[in-house]
């Protein structure tokens, strides 16, 4: 706006060339006034991204609005006393003009290097708020890329460690289909062993039935019998002892054989225990991992508000000088 046609300012929004981010670049320009008051351009980058940064553009603003009112007043003032002094009479007139011009000159040198100064301290503070920033977001993508490093070798461990567990799960449930397809085939060799002794048992004694019925005869056939139930007496007992040790040596076959499947189980158990054991510690460091990064983000806005702060401070020691 324009001050008394002493003072134009205009701020308007858009990229710092510094590469700082959304600024609101705020030009403010001293016309030529009475008293030999020298006109001057001035251009201050603000950061306007945040409400906090708006208000504190309003209150710069605002403050600039109540200099350039002093300006203009004492521009008026001036004006008053030129007129007063030209309506003196006497000799030394000329002195006497150059008197108050030099006076005003003086006085309105104070506020503009004050203004100076705090331009001065402004872009300071600016250039170490932009190198903050610089370091934190550098420090920031490199805790970050290795957070994400680690985060993915611990899925890429979980992963391979989940495979490992599902197939040491299929290789349990196979061995667990192996003992009872051989507990199936262990008692289907019973029951067909029971089956066989108890026909050959029958048949043992039609035989004797039918012995004792040919008895009956007046023929002279003990010698026969008895030499006939003695053959198969003898067939009986070899064949029992046969069928004995052959499902005994197919029992004890079956035995070691569900023993050795066993001892695979039991390994697999174990191994299925380590594996869980492995997994609930990697778990532990993925939730230490995460606690970290947490960590590090709150530590990182702390710092971010501190320098805020800062910068807030120091321009309102700045201001307060004014």
């Amino acid at each position: 706006g324009v001050y008394g046609g002493a003072v134009e300012v205009l701020c308007y929004g858009g990229e710092s060339p510094s590469g700082f981010g959304l600024v609101c670049s705020c030009w403010w320009l001293g016309l030529g006034g009475g008293a030999g008051f020298v006109g001057r351009l001035w251009r201050l980058w603000l950061p306007c991204g945040e409400t906090e940064e708006r208000e504190q553009i309003k209150t710069l603003n605002n403050k600039f609005a109540s200099f350039i009112d002093k300006v203009r007043f004492l521009e008026q003032q001036n004006k008053v006393l030129d007129t007063k002094w030209t309506l003196l009479p006497g000799a030394g007139h000329q002195d006497r003009e150059a008197e108050p011009g030099a006076l005003f000159e003086q006085y309105s040198k104070q506020p503009q290097e004050q203004l100076d100064s705090i331009l001065g301290e402004r872009g300071r503070l600016d250039s170490e708020l932009r190198s903050s920033r610089t370091q934190w977001r550098t420090s920031r993508t490199s805790e970050y890329e290795d957070e994400i490093n680690k985060r993915t070798a611990a899925e890429n461990e979980f992963v391979t460690l989940k495979k490992d567990v599902d197939a040491a799960y299929m290789n349990k449930v196979e061995l667990q289909a192996k003992v009872d397809a051989l507990t199936d085939e262990i008692n289907f060799t019973r029951a067909l062993y029971d089956a066989e002794l108890a026909q050959m048992q029958t048949h043992i004694s039609d035989t004797s039935v039918v012995l004792s019925m040919d008895n009956n005869r007046n023929l002279d056939l003990d010698s026969i019998i008895a030499e006939v139930k003695a053959q198969y007496e003898e067939i009986a007992q070899r064949s029992r002892a046969e069928a004995e040790s052959w499902y005994q040596s197919k029992y004890e076959e079956l035995q070691v054989t569900a023993g050795r499947h066993g001892d695979d189980l039991r390994n697999t158990k174990q191994e299925i225990a380590e594996i869980n054991r492995m997994i609930q510690r990697l778990r532990s460091e993925i939730d230490h991992v995460k606690k970290q990064v947490w960590w590090g983000a709150l530590e990182r806005k702390s710092i971010l508000s501190l320098l805020h702060h800062q910068v807030v401070i120091s321009h309102h020691l700045g201001n307060t000088g004014n």
